[in-house]
């Protein structure tokens, strides 16, 4: 089978490519395309892979191209995880919000809408060339905001694009760890959007044993996310919410430590990137081991500005554990490629899973995954206050989908208005000229 990987000169593409090593399967992929429009990212990123497949005899072969084209012919799977704008992108994304007094995150509030509004024009295009080039391949977006842009997808290619995230992934195995359950065993009960879900149960044998946890201050302000939200929040909640839920129920701390933090994320991660492809760009450089020691320094400091608002201290050597998205693509491949049926958290079309939202809205739940995709399980449905939620983050992300197929400048200043991390149609406005005066991909933005 042939993987065809947009975004190739990526950081995280190795993550992919080693998890690919560990599958000898029949009907495995043995050929790997990158696809960048950076030839000098790619050649360092296929440096690294060179270096991981040194001792594997039947390790995948790898191609790298700047032809999206060339990249696409002959594909059974297409990852998707390109960065519309690079990190520099990212940098000024957070930088302009928090100007305004708003969140900048890249999947969260302002930053994750102007990230939305020049990503989704380029997925379309990208949907389009697989559904003429590569009729029958199944697109696995990684590119965010997962959600908005995998629903963006889905309207061109269907049920053939499938969005994943670890991060419902790893909350399970978290929780799971804490209950000394078997996460491979345990049935995750988790309904919501992209980076806007919560865990109502973890069954084991059919045995729901959350209210375990919930009863347990102990265990409870153990992990994570007990220590971001605080063991009284959630016992309020009855849920575990997902990491980025943070920023919603924490927004005033979670943005003062934003603006107070030396450098944002974006602004971090682009620093640290460009010095590792510098690096390895050096003839002699250890390519390999010079990305695992910026993975294990990026992975250390996800999510510090939210750590420090809430007191939560270091990550924990088990919060830095693998067995991330690239292990969820890898398991979807699989289901899909060899019939294998498999339960997996990934986005998908609603249809009518969640009374509230309508059939083609992209949600995130478990799925039965088989040869014919991945189909959303029947889910309880979602308290008033989670509803509201995902009711007002979706009607958002339908203004940034109306903007970039029309062009309208006021269906993109009505997706940062209504966003409930927005608290002003001036600055609303005031987001939409900041970006577009950075961001040579939004001047699309010109119809009233």
């Amino acid at each position: 089978m042939k993987l065809t990987i947009l975004g190739g000169g990526g950081f995280r593409v190795p993550l992919v490519y080693g998890a690919l090593l560990g599958d000898h399967a029949e009907g495995r992929v043995t050929q790997v395309t990158l696809h960048d429009l950076d030839a000098g990212r790619l050649g360092a990123i296929a440096r690294v892979l060179a270096e991981q497949a040194a001792d594997i005899p039947d390790a995948p072969s790898v191609t790298a191209t700047t032809d999206l084209d060339e990249a696409l012919r002959g594909a059974d799977f297409v990852f998707s995880a390109i960065r519309v704008g690079g990190l520099e992108g990212r940098a000024a994304d957070e930088r302009i919000a928090l100007a305004e007094g708003v969140l900048g995150q890249e999947t969260v509030g302002a930053g994750g809408i102007a990230y939305g509004l020049r990503t989704v024009p380029v997925a379309v295009d990208i949907a389009r060339r697989v559904a003429r080039l590569a009729p029958d391949a199944w697109v696995i977006n990684f590119t965010n905001p997962a959600g908005l842009v995998t629903e963006a997808m889905s309207r061109h290619l269907g049920d053939r694009v499938i969005g994943i995230c670890d991060s419902p992934v790893g909350l399970g195995r978290r929780v799971a760890r804490v209950l000394g359950a078997d996460p491979d065993r345990a049935w995750i009960d988790y309904v919501g959007l992209n980076h806007l879900g919560w865990l109502r149960g973890l069954r084991v044998d059919g045995r729901d044993e959350l209210p375990r946890l919930l009863a347990d201050p102990d265990a409870l302000g153990s992990f994570e996310e007990g220590k971001l939200f605080g063991t009284d929040w959630l016992r309020s909640l009855g849920a575990i919410p997902n990491e980025y839920l943070h920023y919603y129920y924490f927004n005033r701390e979670a943005v003062l430590a934003y603006q107070q933090a030396e450098q944002t994320r974006g602004a971090f991660l682009r620093d640290q990137q460009a010095r590792f492809y510098e690096e390895v760009a050096r003839p002699g450089a250890p390519a390999l081991g010079t990305w695992d020691r910026t993975r294990a320094e990026r992975e250390a400091t996800y999510m510090a500005e939210n750590r420090e608002a809430a007191g939560a201290g270091e990550r924990d050597d088990a919060d830095l554990e693998s067995g991330g998205y690239e292990q969820v693509a890898l398991a979807l491949m699989r289901a899909v490629a060899r019939d294998e049926r498999t339960t997996l958290i990934l986005n998908v079309r609603n249809r009518s899973t969640l009374a509230a939202l309508d059939a083609d809205a992209v949600i995130e739940v478990p799925c039965l995954v088989d040869g014919n995709g991945a189909h959303p399980v029947t889910v309880a449905p979602l308290p008033y206050h989670a509803t509201g939620l995902v009711c007002a983050v979706k009607a958002v992300e339908r203004e940034v989908l109306a903007a970039a197929e029309s062009g309208s400048r006021a269906s993109a200043v009505a997706a940062f208005a209504l966003h409930p991390l927005v608290d002003s149609v001036g600055v609303a406005h005031r987001l939409l000229d900041g970006y577009r005066a950075v961001h040579p991909g939004l001047a699309y933005l010109d119809r009233r």
